[in-house]
């Protein structure tokens, strides 16, 4: 700001890069309550707040036909790449050749991988001098939040601006949880430093996110493994008995924990929550307990699962109208075909193949009476004689009833699937895009397209990114952001050497020191209240030595 101020600026902006679109929504939504002076700024575009993903998308997409790709260019969504590639990882044998098919589809038909973003831009940028001009005169000052975790083509594109830029790096490498990816790890702070000489600030003892509570310096006493021997003003545990509690009791009683130890401090409430969990699976348990019991607890699934996408762009697919043809039996056999591969399995592979195979019979016109092939054609049936409302929530969830009385497992997988969705909490771009569609033709004509717009805005641009409510996730997912209440959820796993506190990864060491970084994380995205749920046994060591109210 004060750059801006002193006109240093003018008809240039300060750009501000993220990998957090959490991040980048909250600084937003900060501007709105600024002084006059920041909301000017952030109006006249003098300031610029954006994602990696963001700011490289726009680069790509304005001159990737420099590159050799056509001009109009698409984003390979993740679960799409999934569905090609048969859910190859890194470190298989055939990654090399997945990379080889990727680049051939940016050239040949302009969809371009998420993963390219960064060294598509760096290409760019190496390859045009006028380019790199264009950026550094375009934003004389680049801020770079999470430094730590910058990777190696996003370095690269900073690197090569060092010389026309200023470039400030906000980096913490006690919140560097990411460092098990590729190129990241701690090497990237010595890099900033051997390359940009900077002046170097400490702000590690500021507290800006939980004043008043003592959130910060627990957070710092667990990665020190260090206790003080008293209660923390804003954390407190509840414990529960693994074997006899039932989920959704215990996780109503901390949500409550934690709105009143708010309440008794100050007037205020808690206006949103995080359960936070360790992986995808506790997610996915967390989130059935809260729907379960006579009252649903109405939240957020903050996920990153190809299949509930496939899922969500078969619910379209019912969404569209429908006529009783081949086609429509053919279609749904690709879609069914393409979400097995996504597994990325043997066994999703080879079904797969065997769905591609019926598509191959059907198209040369022969007949199949597979009870599958007859569950699908009940199915579009009973698509048929459905009149859509024109409101996109009720009429999903129409579409996903369908899915749900289906005698084939198959299907009734999709409406499970959906679930993680949870309706169109997922982003208000979705119910935006097929309100349009309704709107404009009285009906969801396209509305797969519709829905994939809605999905590459929502993960290029971050949607609105409400966190309003209550949210589910993993501590990983939680990066960036910050809620009122956050509840800590620890289980024990059974391992061949006894039980293990969730808290501690997997081949993590005594003094567990990984496993403290990713705990810490967690614990500061509490602005007000930390609730710990802790079972009864194992002991967790991150926690020992800690008295907790």
């Amino acid at each position: 700001m004060k750059r801006i101020s002193e006109g240093l600026v003018t008809g240039q902006s300060v750009l501000f890069l993220s990998f957090s679109r959490a991040a980048v929504a909250r600084l937003n939504q900060a501007t709105q309550h600024a002084d006059a002076e920041a909301r000017t700024a952030f109006r006249s575009g003098q300031l610029s707040l954006q994602t990696f993903h963001s700011f490289f998308w726009q680069l790509i997409r304005t001159h990737g036909y420099l590159l050799g790709a056509p001009k109009l260019l698409n984003v390979l969504m993740p679960h799409d790449e999934k569905a090609l590639s048969g859910g190859i990882k890194r470190d298989a044998p055939e990654w090399l050749e997945w990379q080889a098919q990727r680049q051939a589809l940016f050239h040949d038909e302009g969809r371009v991988a998420f993963d390219l973003f960064a060294p598509l831009a760096v290409k760019l940028l190496q390859r045009s001098p006028l380019i790199k001009h264009q950026v550094a005169t375009q934003h004389p000052l680049i801020i770079v939040d999470e430094a730590q975790d910058t990777g190696p083509d996003a370095w690269a594109f900073l690197v090569d601006l060092k010389s026309q830029c200023q470039i400030i790096c906000l980096a913490d490498l006690d919140q560097q949880i990411f460092d098990h990816l590729p190129g990241i790890g701690p090497e990237r702070v010595n890099s900033i430093r051997e390359e940009l000489s900077p002046a170097e600030i400490d702000l590690g003892q500021a507290n800006n996110r939980s004043p008043g509570t003592e959130i910060h310096a627990f957070a710092a006493d667990i990665l020190e493994c260090t206790a003080k021997g008293s209660p923390y003003i804003g954390v407190t545990t509840f414990p529960y008995n693994p074997r006899t509690a039932q989920p959704s009791n215990y996780l109503r009683a901390a949500m409550a924990i934690g709105h009143r130890e708010i309440r008794s401090r100050s007037a205020s409430r808690s206006l949103n929550c995080a359960i936070l969990a360790t992986t995808s699976r506790e997610v996915a348990s967390i989130s059935n307990a809260l729907l379960n019991g006579a009252k649903p607890v109405p939240h957020r699934v903050v996920f990153d699962e190809a299949q509930a996408l496939l899922a969500a762009r078969f619910a379209a697919y019912l969404l569209e109208p429908k006529s009783f043809e081949l086609s429509e039996l053919i279609e749904v056999l690709k879609m069914l075909a393409a979400m097995q591969r996504a597994g990325g399995t043997s066994t999703g592979i080879k079904n797969a193949t065997k769905l591609n195979g019926w598509v191959n019979v059907l198209a040369d016109g022969r007949t199949l009476n597979w009870p599958k092939i007859k569950a699908i054609q009940a199915m579009l049936e009973d698509r048929q004689a459905i009149l859509f409302t024109g409101d996109p929530r009720k009429d999903w969830l129409t579409a996903k009833g369908l899915l749900l009385r289906s005698s084939d497992a198959d299907l009734r997988k999709i409406a499970g699937d959906l679930d993680y969705l949870v309706a169109f909490r997922r982003g208000q771009a979705i119910t935006d895009q097929l309100a349009t569609l309704w709107k404009t033709h009285g009906a969801y004509i396209n509305a797969r397209k519709g829905l994939d717009a809605a999905l590459a805005q929502d993960a290029i641009l971050g949607g609105s990114d409400d966190l309003s409510g209550v949210h589910v996730m993993t501590i990983h997912r939680s990066k960036g952001k910050q809620f009122d209440t956050v509840i800590l959820f620890r289980k024990g796993n059974k391992t061949d050497q006894g039980w293990r506190s969730s808290f501690v990864w997997r081949d993590d060491v005594p003094p567990h020191q990984r496993s403290r970084k990713i705990l810490r994380v967690g614990i500061t995205r509490a602005r007000k209240q930390v609730v710990i749920l802790n079972p009864m046994f194992p002991n967790c060591p991150l926690l020992a030595g800690h008295r907790l109210k």
